[in-house]
């Protein structure tokens, strides 16, 4: 590097650091934290798998219902503001959650108090979280010809959250579920304070475009119909999530009560995954350098099907850990395809309400998958990622397909 290119790329490292970077990693294991940390909660308290699967589906339906709000005003507002407010409204629910459980720790008020608590953090999660992702794909283009690798970074990011996330709230959790929520209160609440230094993402809120959710989703799906490579990824990662948000929202029944594991190893299963995932983002980072985006993904996505595939089998606890660390790992690489496709081809002005209606699409098999882990017997959940399993290496193998030729995907 030469000298002249190190005072340009140092202001631009440590604002991503304080501005990006930093708030995002708090956020980020809150999120953790909540997601998974939440649907053990429920098992812990009620020992119903029924529970838990609708505990998971009642996480994810709010969530879906606010992408569209949460893109049309992070477009308005601007990301900053938005961010701080989502992540202070988690935490004061969550604050509120712990003392509900402190005072009521099983029963009625028990089993009502964590219901309220999936869908109200799910919900403000997703705010925060659209607000996060806008502010990181605006860095990710003033970095130009970096942009792959910021957004390597900000996944690599999310995984770390991921790795650490479950497993604290694992441990946390056998100490009382006060203890496991006060630690994500005040993961919450230093997020929303160190999202006030966020930069701003697009427009100047007064100059942002106005009008309901409804019209910000319009104009997302019409984005997306117009760029091709994106709507190709998306159809194949929609059916792809459905395996992955399946052996999410069964996971704590399967490890529990089919393999005969703690709580504990439930959330060890995410963090072996969330490392795993940690190293493909980091192979991928050089290897989308030297390869280009389509070689890459179209590889992440074959490894992802057959580890599924394999997960339907798994004989025991530890090949089952082993199977869906790979198969996240390779998730992991699709992600980095998609965040870099997404930096580079939506408009910056109507980013927010693309990105809003890009994740509702993906996210819609996980509340399907919430009320499938609520009405499949325990015997049958094989058969049903094996099915699970299928889809996604369909969807995948026909999206990569179409995409081989496009040239978004050839450099």
């Amino acid at each position: 590097m030469s000298a002249a290119a190190t005072p340009r790329h140092a202001p631009m490292t440590a604002g991503l650091l304080r501005g990006i970077y930093l708030p995002r990693t708090a956020d980020a294991l809150a999120f953790a934290m909540s997601t998974y940390g939440i649907p053990l909660l429920v098992l812990a308290t009620t020992r119903s798998a029924t529970l838990t699967g609708l505990a998971f589906a009642l996480e994810w339906v709010p969530r879906l219902a606010a992408f569209g709000w949460a893109g049309a005003v992070v477009d308005r507002r601007g990301a900053a503001m938005v961010f701080s407010l989502a992540s202070l409204g988690r935490g004061l629910a969550l604050a509120a959650g712990a003392i509900l459980l402190y005072l009521h720790p099983s029963g009625p008020v028990a089993t009502a108090t964590v219901m309220v608590l999936a869908a109200t953090t799910g919900v403000l999660t997703e705010f925060s979280y659209i607000a996060a992702e806008t502010a990181g794909a605006a860095a990710a283009r003033r970095a130009g010809t970096r942009a792959h690798r910021v957004q390597a970074v900000l996944l690599g990011i999310d995984q770390t959250a991921t790795l650490t996330g479950p497993a604290l709230a694992g441990l946390l959790l056998l100490t009382g579920p006060p203890q496991m929520l006060a630690v994500t209160t005040v993961l919450s609440l230093l997020a929303a304070l160190l999202a006030l230094r966020t930069p701003p993402s697009s427009l100047a809120p007064d100059r942002a475009p106005k009008g309901q959710a409804s019209a910000g989703l319009l104009t997302g799906w019409r984005t997306i119909r117009s760029l091709p490579a994106l709507g190709w990824l998306v159809i194949g990662l929609t059916l792809s999530n459905l395996a992955t948000g399946f052996l999410q929202a069964a996971g704590p029944v399967i490890v529990v009560q089919h393999f005969g594991q703690s709580t504990t190893a439930v959330g060890l299963v995410w963090s072996a995954a969330a490392a795993a995932t940690l190293v493909t983002v980091s192979i991928c980072r050089f290897a989308i350098d030297r390869l280009g985006l389509w070689p890459v993904g179209a590889a992440c996505g074959a490894i992802g099907s057959l580890a599924c595939l394999a997960a339907a089998q798994a004989p025991d606890y530890l090949a089952y850990l082993v199977l869906v660390a790979v198969l996240m790992a390779a998730d992991g690489g699709l992600a980095v395809v998609l965040r870099t496709l997404r930096s580079r081809l939506i408009p910056p002005e109507a980013f927010g309400s693309t990105l809003s209606a890009t994740i509702l699409i993906l996210l819609l098999p996980f509340p399907v998958a919430g009320v499938l882990t609520a009405l499949t017997p325990l015997h049958a959940l094989g058969h049903v990622i094996t099915t699970c399993a299928v889809l996604q290496a369909l969807g995948l193998f026909l999206a990569f397909a179409r995409l081989r030729t496009d040239p978004a995907l050839r450099t």
